[in-house]
């Protein structure tokens, strides 16, 4: 008997490697105890939130006696938290925006979604620089959309060229994940300018607005000061989505935002954003963590651990002769596997309790993951675990 939606059905096939991945990871730490096993297998921050959130959340407790505090508010959120958005990302943007142009949401996860639904429609295509955030293809199958992976060149660079091809009269938008989640990659301004002008020229060949989406929760994280590239400006239709999941340590709380350029149809957009943020059952984002950023808006968590622990781990990675690109944002590596099927080396991995995502989940066999938002020594420990089972797969 069929009890669920046959593209679920996929989707539940396609999943069972993470799913056997966090599954080992809670039968070796019964086994061994979570001190001995390295398992760099999610990106969840383990950092705790900067002092502010303490102290903002005693005054919404404080204050949460008064008629409606925890009520419902307008859909797109706070009036206020919008204002605070929108002069972040007009000075990170390098171009004014309003508070207009800013919808509050359940995370950037959310965001896409209301975005997604706002503007796909059956058989539109959403393209993205392989390696991908593993999610991307189930928000845009979600409403009918297609995800189409576009190839990177060495180092994960953009290929402007490989754009180009993959453009049609299909494609609505295109996700730039950028510090990038899994590679850790940060796009050029020299990359960008090239997609720009694909993406100019195939809107004026195909007569429809190509999305430009700049997903950036990573932003913060940006270990060696390089630039992030504005995205208004450069793209006809560029659209910004984030969240305080990781600069506060906040990702339970399901605070994220889409900022919207100033284009032609932008109010239209917005309209259809904030209506899609009620019926997609969202209502609003979480009242607490809205009030939470309104308070802590320029507050974060101490880059400088993160930095240290992606020096340890690259010093792990190079003692056991892995190769890899050294990245540059987020909190991920994606090195390349000693084995051409990654899932060998993983199960060799696991062999010595280090859990890490094979790359084919993320459209890139041969690679694989390790999120590096564990403290210090586990990393440290995990050498000889490493060294172990490159041996084992050579």
């Amino acid at each position: 008997m069929n009890y669920i939606n046959e593209q679920i059905k996929g989707y539940l096939a396609n999943s069972s490697m993470i799913r056997r991945m966090f599954e080992a990871g809670i039968e070796l730490k019964k086994q061994y105890g979570a001190d001995n096993v390295f398992d760099f297998s999610l990106g969840n921050p383990d950092l705790p939130p900067p002092p502010q959130v303490k102290e903002a959340l005693a005054e919404i407790a404080a204050a949460a006696d008064q008629p409606f505090a925890m009520g419902y508010m307008p859909n797109a959120g706070f009036p206020e938290l919008r204002k605070q958005l929108a002069e972040q990302i007009s000075f990170e943007q390098q171009s004014k925006i309003e508070s207009s142009n800013v919808v509050v949401c359940c995370g950037a996860a959310g965001a896409l979604n209301v975005f997604f639904r706002a503007v796909l429609s059956a058989g539109d295509e959403v393209l993205c620089p392989s390696p991908y955030f593993v999610e991307y293809g189930f928000y845009a199958g979600n409403y009918g959309g297609k995800l189409k992976p576009v190839a990177t060149l060495e180092g994960f660079k953009l290929d402007a060229e490989a754009f180009k091809a993959a453009v049609n009269s299909s494609t609505r938008a295109i996700i730039l994940n950028s510090p990038n989640n899994p590679t850790g990659r940060i796009y050029t301004e020299s990359e960008l300018e090239a997609v720009a002008a694909v993406v100019k020229e195939a809107e004026e060949q195909f007569g429809r607005p190509i999305y430009v989406i700049s997903d950036e929760p990573y932003r913060f994280l940006n270990f060696d000061g390089e630039e992030i590239p504005p995205f208004f400006g450069l793209f006809s239709h560029a659209v910004i989505m984030g969240s305080c999941s990781k600069n506060l340590s906040l990702a339970g709380e399901r605070i994220g935002y889409i900022a919207v350029d100033n284009f032609d149809g932008a109010d239209e957009v917005m309209n259809a954003l904030i209506l899609c943020n009620r019926i997609l059952g969202f209502v609003n984002a979480p009242i607490v963590g809205q009030k939470i950023l309104s308070k802590c808006i320029s507050a974060q968590v101490d880059l400088n651990i993160y930095r240290e622990r992606r020096d340890a781990m690259a010093r792990v990675l190079d003692n056991a002769g892995i190769d890899y690109f050294m990245p540059k944002g987020a909190f991920y590596f994606f090195p390349k596997s000693p084995t051409a099927d990654e899932q060998i080396f993983i199960d060799a991995l696991l062999s010595e309790r280090v859990l890490a995502v094979p790359g084919r989940g993320f459209g890139a066999p041969g690679y694989f993951r390790t999120a590096f938002c564990v403290d210090k020594s586990i990393i440290e420990r995990s050498a000889e675990g490493f060294k172990k089972a490159v041996e084992k797969v050579r």
